[in-house]
């Protein structure tokens, strides 16, 4: 990152938690100075515990680093590989992130300082598989990052990195459809709104998969499926200019509802604007100067809510609903929570500025399904193979990348869902992996200015049939067998 001008600062503490009793907590990737605070509410015995509860976070990071997002799912057969299944079982997939918190930390309080994070994948914490745990995990024992200049600055370096390499970015050109051939069974490029046909052989889509198929793609009874499938949740995020410092919010801040399972079940269940939200602030200023003028600050305001259900007879928030008075009320919420609990006076007169994003928006302007903020949900039954494919299933030369389509959501997580799709499509056009050190020399890429020189690679996979017809059949007995011992 630093050799393409991207320069990061670590956030310590990590976050101030703000509780609705008035109590306060602090917590950072120092472990001297968690460990009082642990000690505070959970006993002398409670830091111990912490660092159990980090172990399993560290196991499930291993895992999914090594075996998911490093790995691809095209097909149920890919989750029998004999890697995969060694060592699945020893991962926290079954119970819930809360769950799993509950068997480390014996105060509701501590319980919910380590599962709010489920909400950076749009998820309860009362549904979220527990191996997300790794995400608490990758915080406390690597520490929070952020880029000078704020995270433009990354999408800034990954931008020049393509241009060296030829990459021809064609700005303010919406795609209207993606071109099929006749036989509507190989990609062949795309049409702009504009009405100019571009031609490609390769078709690679970053917009949100669930967009692209209902919209840039001819319907079919796949494309609407995907549409009821469960997504993340949305939010009403405040972009406020502030023409004084807020001394009293730390760089990350999160406000936690009493009713905490509660709040989850509005966004959820009931799709819409809990009663007493949980949300986070954001003030970068803390860590880089250069985000607010001196003597200013810059304040962002996540709050989570339900995504949209045009459903005439469901729940929760449509489209033509009264958005200005939702947000208006939501405000006017979050600034009375702010005050109450830090001490901060004033802050709406304090407000130059705003910016709001609201489920439309999300929807209008990102081509997000429903609203939801962070793509397709990912429980269980929405992740590795059962979540939407990579790549097309009957249309040749067509690519997914995003956070609805494997591995998932986050930026972090996108980002090695590119290099695996990446790896995809030269693995189709039998084509070698310029980063690839264990490839034999012949067929590793060769650099040659800023074009590569690539030879063409053939893969032998009648082994690879075999193993997934053994390894389908072991985990079938296996399943069998657990619930046999299960419900008897």
């Amino acid at each position: 990152m630093a050799s393409e001008g991207v320069e990061l600062l670590q956030c310590n503490p990590n976050y101030q938690i703000f509780f609705h009793d008035n109590e306060k907590m602090t917590l950072s990737s120092d472990l001297a100075q968690m460990k009082p605070e642990i000690e505070k509410w959970e006993g002398k015995e409670g830091f111990e515990r912490y660092l159990s509860f980090l172990a399993e976070g560290h196991t499930n990071y291993e895992f999914s680093m090594g075996k998911v997002l490093r790995s691809n799912f095209p097909s149920f057969w890919s989750m029998m590989r004999p890697s995969l299944l060694k060592d699945i079982f020893w991962v926290s997939i079954a119970a819930s992130m809360y769950t799993r918190a509950s068997g480390y930390f014996l105060t509701d309080r501590l319980r919910r300082c380590f599962t709010f994070g489920s909400m950076y994948l749009g998820m309860s914490p009362y549904a979220a598989p527990g191996i997300y745990s790794l995400l608490q995990y990758t915080e406390f024992a690597e520490g929070i990052w952020y880029p000078r200049g704020g995270f433009h600055k990354v999408v800034d370096a990954i931008v020049n990195i393509g241009k060296r390499m030829g990459v021809d970015y064609q700005l303010n050109s919406p795609v209207s459809s993606i071109l099929l051939s006749e036989d509507e069974k190989q990609a062949v490029g795309v049409v702009l709104q504009s009405g100019r046909h571009i031609q490609a052989d390769i078709v690679l889509v970053n917009a949100d998969l669930v967009y692209a198929y209902n919209n840039l793609l001819p319907e079919t009874k796949y494309s609407k499926s995907l549409a009821k499938r469960p997504a993340s949740c949305s939010s009403i995020s405040f972009y406020w200019s502030m023409d004084r410092k807020v001394e009293e919010l730390s760089a990350h801040n999160i406000f936690l509802a009493e009713h905490y399972r509660e709040s989850f079940d509005d966004i959820f269940k009931e799709l819409k604007v809990p009663n007493e939200p949980s949300f986070y602030v954001h003030a970068p200023a803390r860590i880089d100067s250069t985000a607010a003028p001196e003597g200013k600050d810059s304040i962002v305001v996540l709050v989570p809510i339900g995504h949209l259900n045009e459903d005439e007879n469901g729940k929760g928030y449509k489209s033509t609903d009264d958005w200005n008075r939702i947000v208006s009320e939501v405000r006017e919420l979050i600034i009375e929570t702010i005050e109450r609990r830090t001490g901060a006076r004033n802050l709406k007169a304090a407000i130059a500025s705003e910016r709001v994003n609201i489920p439309t928006t999300w929807q209008q302007l990102f081509n997000l399904e429903k609203g939801g903020i962070l793509g397709l949900s990912i429980d269980f039954w929405n992740a590795l193979a059962f979540r939407p494919k990579t790549k097309h299933s009957t249309i040749s030369s067509l690519y997914f990348v995003g956070a609805s389509t494997h591995p998932g959501t986050g930026v972090p997580v996108c980002l090695a869902g590119a290099k695996i799709t990446t790896e995809q499509i030269l693995d189709d056009l039998k084509v070698g992996k310029p980063w690839s050190p264990a490839a034999p020399p012949n067929l590793r890429a060769k650099q040659m200015g800023s074009s590569l020189d690539v030879e063409r690679i053939g893969t032998n996979s009648g082994m690879e049939t075999w193993q997934r017809i053994f390894w389908a059949v072991v985990l079938g007995c296996s399943i069998t067998y657990a619930m046999i011992l299960i419900f008897g």
